[in-house]
């Protein structure tokens, strides 16, 4: 099972609670899922939930889509389109603050990203494709290519939403080829991706 890695104390402190504590409010990672260490896309990469691991949910920014988990390590934050709760034996995407599932509101008050960014568009996500009855595909990549990805970091693209396997990359973001592989990559929020340059769909995550 994929651990979240999360430095000790990089969020904790970082919370200011309102309402009622969601201690027992479960929710499980609906995909393999970043962790940051703030409520948006320009923060760092602190750890990842693995896809159907559970977490403790802390509380939601009011009006967000950035929702905080509790660990043992400590507290980080995700982007809730990919956190699910169980509710009356359904399962609800937290982003739908479900009426029956508890979500405090939470206020970020921790220092500000150590990146200037400007986000224009948005990643497109999975569950589009999904609902239209297509198949989200992945990969796995030779060993050479990852390394090459790793070496040629380029500048970062900043955009709305997370980085999962199956969402999408807009049109106006630039696409670098690697050589002698039919995939393409790009820096999404800090994090290189490969893609699809045909359907310009995520199919691996360079986690490093």
């Amino acid at each position: 099972m994929k651990n979240i890695l999360v430095s000790a104390g990089a969020g904790a402190a970082l919370l200011a609670f309102a309402g009622v504590a969601a201690a027992d409010t479960m929710v499980s990672a609906t995909t393999d899922l970043n962790v940051r260490a703030g409520p948006g896309p320009e923060y760092q990469v602190i750890g990842f939930l693995g896809a159907g691991q559970q977490a403790p949910l802390t509380g939601c920014l009011k009006n967000s889509r950035w929702c905080t988990v509790s660990t043992a390590n400590g507290n980080g934050w995700v982007y809730s389109d990919y956190l699910a709760a169980e509710e009356q034996g359904q399962r609800v995407v937290i982003t739908q603050r479900p009426a029956g599932i508890v979500v405090p509101d939470v206020t970020y008050d921790g220092p500000a990203a150590q990146v200037e960014t400007t986000v224009t568009s948005d990643i497109v996500g999975p569950e589009d494709d999904m609902a239209a009855g297509g198949a989200i595909g992945t990969i796995e990549p030779p060993t050479e290519v990852r390394t090459y990805v790793v070496d040629h970091r380029r500048d970062p693209v900043y955009l709305n939403g997370e980085v999962v396997v199956g969402a999408g990359v807009p049109d106006n973001v630039e696409l670098t080829e690697i050589p002698d592989y039919q995939y393409r990559y790009v820096d999404v929020n800090g994090q290189p991706v490969l893609v699809d340059p045909q359907t310009r769909r995520i199919v691996y995550i360079v986690r490093h």
